[in-house]
């Protein structure tokens, strides 16, 4: 093939799931895919347009919006746009808008279609393997194949006995909120009763409730596996027009599924989600929505989803929140006095939210902006501040929040903060610019930041004293391993005996990041986005940004693997594990994963760490 058509599928098969396909699928894919590329304020498609095809994102970023121009969520390199218009009707379902110059792959929709249809790995990824038989069911098939019926079933097992009255089953399922019951007779199951036989077979027949279970169950009913897809699930439900299973392993019940769980699974789904909060017209609803975060983050684990994308897809429900709330106080105050911007700091700035924290945010306003408009703004961040709060974002313990004046203030004063944190480094300015180096826009007028990120990094970098303070910042959260090698572990208190996969994993790297962020003037707030530019631009040797890369990915997944299982086991997630909970194949590695950042920290410290 041309040279430059065998470098489009060089560097189209780098992405999921297009690094799936088997060989014979590549050549005739490499004759139609091609490279287009974009320019800022380009719309690639508008809302309902028919789409051309796939894209996949090499470079740049893309806005998408709703029909009424609000911001959904953002696209960058390695991102897939297109497939879910591609898969219903062939139109888009929303809007894709430029907003950095950039470059798209684009795999032609027929071509598309038949990858579906031939390679199930790719069919599987996409979550829409066809049913045996076509059913009205067909749509929440999206995404089930990624799970198994352990992660979706109830595991309320409520039983009773072959004998038990009507009545007694109906007390049951009102005492539970449930619609099934299972019958059990000496230990094994042997029929199950619904809502709909107590409809069918008992009101509709004038039976009363003394009737016996056993008179009006559906008998010997069929089980399922736990480590069945939910597909299996779905296309087992239809085939047999029922809509419970009881799930059972080695002859134990373990629980239920029916459609209700299988449907709640669609639901809960971050572009699900995000679509539900730019229609909420309160706060309240909008915490509805984050109340199912935790059942998103679970799933996402077992389905195999990098921790990166997960963070990504939980940021995202909270910046859409965010941009809501804004929207809605506008309604309620009126437009704006002069130009302003709302940004996130912390976990949210970075994109790298696991579920519920606190709220850290700030406006900047406009240079034009007075003193009697602060009344307004004043009005508006608290608005935004108690809507996060009921959303389960508590307030700032630190007050590093827009309802705080401080940080409600215009250009040319945020100028003025930056500049004297770094011509006097003490303590709460090392602090404070490390809170604010992770600032991302959320929603407004970005001109108002993006020459300050830049001018304020490139002074940052050339203060060799601030610099140092920064360095020594990001010394303070070390590795939990001893002398010997092995865990240091919490000694006492709610968490003895635990590590703290937070504080002592995710945020030394963090800190680490923040500071090749700094010498490089690298804007990128992502910690693993910061590291990766820190090895292009060669602040990192190839072998020490890889290992240290590694070992964020290790010990972020490892944190979001114990958040789910906390989940899954109905308790409230936590960054505290205890090593036990391991392998001794995974402790090794993440043994190894602390010592490679208590290297990184100490090469850093003594000055060897940052190259170039």
């Amino acid at each position: 093939m041309p040279e430059d058509q065998s470098s489009v599928l060089e560097s189209l098969t780098q992405y999921a799931p297009f690094d799936l396909l088997p060989e014979e699928s590549r050549p005739p894919l490499a004759r139609d895919v091609r490279r287009i590329d974009v320019g800022e304020g380009q719309v690639l498609f508008h809302e309902s347009d028919p789409l051309d095809g796939l894209y996949i994102v090499e470079s740049g970023a893309l806005d998408i919006e709703s029909s009424n121009s609000d911001l959904v969520s953002q696209r960058g390199p390695g991102d897939i746009m297109g497939e879910r218009g591609l898969l219903r009707d062939g139109r888009a379902m929303l809007t894709a808008r430029v907003t950095q110059p950039g470059s798209l792959l684009v795999v032609p929709a027929d071509r598309f279609h038949e990858l579906i249809e031939t390679v199930p790995a790719f069919a599987d990824w996409f979550g829409r393997s066809t049913p045996a038989r076509p059913t009205e069911e067909g749509p929440y098939a999206t995404g089930l194949t990624a799970l198994q019926v352990s992660d979706l079933m109830s595991r309320q097992a409520v039983t009773c006995a072959r004998d038990s009255t009507v009545r007694d089953v109906a007390c049951l399922m009102r005492e539970h909120g449930i619609s099934s019951v299972m019958v059990m007779e000496e230990g094994e199951l042997c029929g199950i009763v619904t809502v709909h036989d107590l409809t069918n077979r008992v009101l509709a027949e004038g039976l009363d409730g003394s009737v016996p279970v056993h008179r009006i169950m559906t008998p010997d009913p069929m089980t399922i596996t736990p480590e069945r897809t939910g597909l299996d699930a779905l296309m087992a439900l239809a085939d047999h027009g029922i809509n419970h299973l009881p799930v059972a392993a080695r002859g134990r019940i373990l629980g239920m599924i029916g459609k209700t769980d299988l449907f709640r699974q669609q639901a809960t789904t971050a572009s699900h989600m995000v679509a539900e909060v730019v229609q909420a017209e309160t706060a309240t609803q909008m915490a509805a929505v984050m109340e199912r975060v935790p059942e998103l983050l679970a799933q996402l684990v077992s389905a195999g989803t990098r921790h990166a994308a997960i963070t990504r897809r939980i940021t995202d429900i909270t910046d859409a929140i965010t941009r809501r709330l804004l929207v809605l106080a506008e309604e309620t105050f009126g437009p704006p006095p002069v130009p302003y911007l709302w940004l996130a700091c912390g976990s949210q700035g970075r994109r790298e939210q696991t579920g519920i924290s606190d709220q850290d945010n700030c406006l900047i306003l406009d240079d034009g902006a007075k003193p009697e408009h602060d009344a307004y703004f004043a009005k508006l961040a608290q608005f935004v501040s108690d809507g996060l709060d009921t959303c389960g974002f508590i307030y700032c313990p630190g007050d590093m929040m827009a309802t705080n004046p401080r940080w409600r203030q215009p250009r040319r004063v945020w100028r003025e903060y930056f500049a004297k944190w770094i011509a006097e480094p003490d303590e709460e300015a090392q602090m404070l610019a490390s809170v604010m180096f992770d600032l991302r826009p959320i929603s407004g007028d970005t001109r108002l930041f993006g020459n300050l990120q830049a001018e304020t990094l490139e002074m940052a970098r050339r203060n060799s004293i601030f610099v140092a303070h920064m360095v020594s910042n990001s010394l303070k959260h070390t590795p939990p391993l001893n002398l010997f090698r092995g865990f240091a572990l919490i000694r006492s208190g709610e968490h003895k005996n635990m590590v703290d996969l937070k504080h002592s994993g995710v945020v030394p790297v963090v800190d680490l990041a923040r500071v090749y962020a700094l010498r490089g003037s690298i804007e990128a707030a992502n910690t693993r986005e910061r590291l990766e530019a820190a090895q292009e631009a060669g602040l990192m040797s190839d072998a020490g940004a890889r290992d240290l890369i590694d070992a964020y990915d290790l010990i972020a997944e490892t944190r979001l693997r114990h958040q789910a299982q906390q989940i899954r086991a109905g308790k409230k997630p936590d960054n505290f594990m205890a090593p036990g909970q391991l392998s001794e194949l995974e402790r090794n590695h993440l043994r190894d994963a602390f010592m490679v950042i208590k290297t990184m920290q100490s090469a850093v410290g003594q000055g060897r760490g940052i190259m170039g």
